[in-house]
């Protein structure tokens, strides 16, 4: 864990913080980054959710801006670590970079050594920590690449879920909507925008708000979507207080917290869902097929009907949500 290594790393005197302000990287909510100076560390993020875990311990959320030493907690996306090391590297003179194997630490760090002669490590619960100076290695080919574009003419980038084209659960989902549908509409966890588009070609829609967690993804479904009746909403989809309530809702969970399926995580989308609907609102939903959603849709809605798939998704359509006065009368 990341707070066995840096805990170690500064505890021992082997990693020695610079003065000055720490910039923290993308750490997931749940870190022990206790072995940092909090009252001069800046947490730099772009997941709603950890944001708000962060900033109710009381650490200090920011957008990235030079500092005396900057932490980098590795994502699972490998081009993605490449860009916040160099973009670490643009912002500090010394980089401390750490992570789990299974997020291919090991992978960056022998990297890493073809390009740094001094490179210090940590290795400890299955992940690697390592520092360098920055002044000593050029990173410039790690940079981030403009988002690119996919099929249908969408961009993306790495980070977002999906991010080299519309994944197959969407597209299913999409394939399975009706013609038309409800005029006030939301998408949760819309990611970069390709169940949004599609939802704008149906007819009958008048306003369509799309709910996304990770600012990557979001950033590009406000290229990808462009049309006027489209609102976006960098939020917590789970949390979510819309300022009226919706006729329909479409949404394409997510199903994994790092790399543990969670679904937890898909029952809380469809609570969130059931919320936030008008009495007689509807859901279209895509969920993995292993995944075990039917009890929490019956106990969100009135009607609940399996509409399609394949042998790797399923397609759910909720209707009239259940409100909490309407469950203690069942």
């Amino acid at each position: 864990m990341a707070d066995a290594r840096l805990t170690t790393a500064i505890e021992s005197g082997t990693l020695v913080l610079p003065e000055g302000a720490i910039l923290a990287l993308r750490p997931a909510a749940g870190t022990d980054i206790s072995a940092l100076p909090k009252d001069r560390t800046r947490i730099a993020h772009g997941f709603r959710p950890d944001i708000e875990a962060w900033e109710a311990q009381g650490w200090s959320v920011a957008e990235p801006a030079p500092a005396s030493a900057v932490v980098v907690f590795l994502p699972r996306s490998k081009p993605l670590a490449r860009a916040m090391v160099a973009q670490a590297a643009s912002l500090a003179p010394m980089v401390i970079v750490d992570g789990q194997k299974t997020d291919g630490v090991d992978s960056l760090w022998r990297e890493m050594r073809t390009r740094v002669n001094d490179l210090p490590c940590v290795t400890r619960a299955h992940g690697r920590l390592f520092w360098f100076a920055s002044e000593a290695v050029d990173l410039s080919d790690w940079q981030a690449p403009a988002p690119a574009e996919v099929e249908g003419g969408f961009v993306t980038q790495w980070g977002a879920f999906s991010s080299d084209g519309p994944d197959r659960g969407s597209q299913l989902l999409v394939a399975a909507l009706p013609k038309k549908l409800p005029s006030r509409m939301a998408d949760l966890g819309a990611g970069w925008g390709y169940l949004a588009r599609a939802v704008l070609e149906r007819e009958g829609v008048k306003s369509l708000d799309l709910v996304e967690a990770e600012k990557l993804a979001l950033d590009c479904a406000r290229r990808n979507v462009t049309d006027p009746r489209a609102a976006f909403h960098w939020a917590d989809a789970t949390r979510f207080r819309p300022d009226h309530l919706y006729d329909g809702i479409v949404s394409n969970p997510p199903f994994h917290v790092g790399r543990a399926a969670d679904p937890a995580l898909g029952r809380a989308f469809i609570a969130a869902a059931a919320r936030m609907l008008a009495p007689s609102g509807q859901l279209w939903m895509v969920a993995n097929r292993h995944l075990p959603y039917e009890a929490a849709l019956r106990d969100s809605f009135r009607h609940v009907e399996e509409i399609g798939g394949d042998g790797a998704f399923k397609l759910f359509h909720a209707v009239r949500p259940l409100k909490p006065t309407d469950k203690k009368h069942r």
